[in-house]
């Protein structure tokens, strides 16, 4: 039953803002940011439950704890580049949203060039030795 609660903090929040904007849109501006910041901390207990599974799933599973730390690492940066990109959006600044949405997929990028690598070396192990000559 909490996404009730979130979804009523939401449309309170929603209803406040409207009224607001138009006498003092930096308030709206504020509480709309400080609305989304209060359900992200919200949800960050609920995320680390999930990534304490993860991380006993992946010991248990004999995967090395590397892949696992930057795999969620590569959705720590997608969620919170979305989140910021959102809030700058709020505040009208659409070229900036862009920006940090762009920044956040070159910083995964580059977060996933070990495991690509991995993923490569991997495929390459599996082939036989001298395929592709003939």
């Amino acid at each position: 039953m909490e996404i009730i609660q979130i979804v009523g903090l939401g449309l309170i929040a929603a209803v406040l803002i409207l009224v607001i904007r138009e006498q003092k849109p930096m308030f709206a501006f504020l509480l709309a940011a400080f609305t989304g910041l209060f359900i992200f901390l919200y949800m960050i207990g609920k995320i680390e439950a999930v990534i304490t599974v993860l991380e006993s799933l992946a010991e248990r599973s004999g995967i090395p704890s590397i892949y696992l730390k930057t795999i969620l690492k590569i959705i720590g940066i997608a969620y919170i580049a979305e989140f910021g990109a959102q809030i700058v959006r709020d505040a009208g600044q659409e070229s900036v949203a862009s920006k940090i949405e762009f920044a956040g997929k070159v910083l995964i990028l580059v977060m996933a060039v070990p495991i690509i690598g991995v993923i490569v070396e991997t495929v390459i192990g599996l082939l036989p030795a001298g395929s592709g000559q003939g």
